[in-house]
């Protein structure tokens, strides 16, 4: 809770945490939009592959562009002001520069990012929960063996989550579950760009005036969102997931504690520390009442009958045995939220959230019968989703992970549904991403 005192100070001292931002989407916008009321932050640049971009996100978060854009990394570091660069490797490496925000999306770019970051001694801050899904148990073991932060991006909910969970146990509860919501029901996974904006809820005629990317909300709703995000959750706390993955109950905030305890007692988990994603929508397409759309929740039991009386004294919401209680968040404010995780890793040296282990895996899984010889195209298009796996199954079966599954050639006739390994696609094993994940893979196989 001392966050803004210290951020205060440094900048009485005249000595800002200076950040350097690449990607200028909208996540970093909203960064942008707060950062410029944040004391003891400074911005020092941003880098984008379209430097027009960087200049375009200045103005929608509403900074004073052009008397406070610099020419070069060193005027931007003496005067405060904030440099747009093309030149993502030339960001990390400029002189003064203490914490980096990848917002990329893009899961090899964010592993080049992260590598490079480490090599000249800066935090990252992982907003690309791609490149985290992908190889981050790796990157954050470097990160700390190097003396530095590695960290998932507050206000994103998998940090969100992280946090919960951490609650919980540093208060002594054991958590039986925790994840998030979502807009899902049987058959989204099948859902492809053209046809997002009807089940998403945002009119296409919308969409196409805000230029918003139909593959990066469809992502969202067919479930690769959730397994990639699940995910980072599992490896970043220990939870993992159930052999079957994600299931989405429709489930409001009221039943949590009822619905997400074991099966063996009434519930629907497979069993305790699982992490599960649950949908705002009734099987037959109606709102749920209470629903957690937006939100994020933990579920965990008392240890005892003191703690048990105590819930029910203090009107927590429980299960009908009183031993499992629920907590929530009911919205996230993604970017908004960010300064928390640039504050925490440049000045207590902590993430807000970070991966320790592989648990959990994203796996590549056909959307539709294909023949060999198919470009897959990802996260959110026509060819993959993900599916949310235990990593020793995942392992096992060679699965493909989903950030992995784009711009690379199938070998052989894949059937709807059925799981990709890594010998069904024409991949370049000595690139740097393929060759990351593989290093992960071996270092944190059980």
């Amino acid at each position: 809770m001392n966050l803004y005192r210290m951020l205060a100070r440094r900048a009485e001292e005249g000595r800002p945490v200076r950040i350097g931002v690449i990607g200028a989407g909208k996540f970093a916008t909203m960064f942008l939009a707060q950062a410029r009321y944040t004391p003891g932050m400074h911005v020092m640049a941003i880098a984008d592959l379209d430097a027009a971009r960087g200049h375009n996100a200045l103005v929608a978060a509403g900074w004073q562009v052009g008397s406070g854009e610099a020419p070069d990394f060193a005027t931007a570091l003496k005067s405060g002001t904030t440099h747009i660069t093309e030149d993502v490797m030339a960001l990390i490496a400029a002189d003064g520069l203490e914490v980096v925000v990848d917002a990329t999306g893009n899961p090899r770019a964010g592993i080049a990012h992260a590598l490079a970051c480490i090599e000249h001694g800066r935090h990252i801050v992982m907003v690309n929960v791609e490149a985290d899904a992908l190889a981050g148990p790796l990157l954050a073991r470097r990160a700390e063996a190097s003396g530095l932060v590695y960290s998932l991006a507050y206000g994103d909910q998998p940090a969100l989550i992280a946090e919960q969970v951490d609650w919980a146990r540093a208060s002594g509860f054991n958590v039986v579950a925790a994840g998030k919501g979502t807009k899902y029901l049987p058959g989204y996974q099948h859902v492809t760009p053209d046809d997002v904006w009807a089940h998403y809820g945002i009119d296409a005629q919308h969409a196409a005036e805000h230029g918003l990317n139909a593959q990066m909300f469809n992502s969202f709703l067919d479930g690769t969102k959730s397994a990639i995000e699940m995910t980072a959750v599992a490896n970043a706390t220990g939870l993992t997931p159930a052999p079957n993955g994600l299931a989405f109950p429709a489930c409001g905030v009221s039943e949590l504690a009822e619905m997400l305890r074991p099966a063996t007692e009434g519930g629907l988990l497979h069993h305790k520390g699982q992490v599960e994603v649950i949908s705002c929508l009734q099987a037959d397409g109606d709102d749920v009442v209470g629903d957690l759309r937006w939100g994020v929740y933990v579920i965990f039991e008392a240890p005892g009958d003191y703690a048990a009386t105590s819930f029910q004294e203090y009107g927590i919401k429980t299960d009908s045995s009183g031993c499992y209680a629920g907590m929530y968040k009911p919205f996230h404010l993604i970017g908004l939220e960010l300064g928390i995780s640039v504050a925490s890793v440049a000045l207590r040296g902590e993430p807000t959230g970070a991966p320790n282990g592989f648990r959990g895996d994203a796996v590549a899984t056909a959307k539709q019968a294909m023949k060999a010889g198919r470009m897959l195209d990802g996260e959110g298009g026509y060819t993959v989703y993900a599916t949310l796996m235990p990593a020793a199954a995942s392992l096992a079966t060679d699965g493909l992970p989903i950030g992995l599954a784009h711009g690379v050639k199938l070998q052989r006739d894949i059937a709807q549904d059925e799981k990709i390994c890594w010998s069904d696609v024409d991949i370049d094993r000595t690139s740097q991403a393929v060759k990351i994940r593989r290093e992960m893979e071996a270092a944190f196989a059980r």
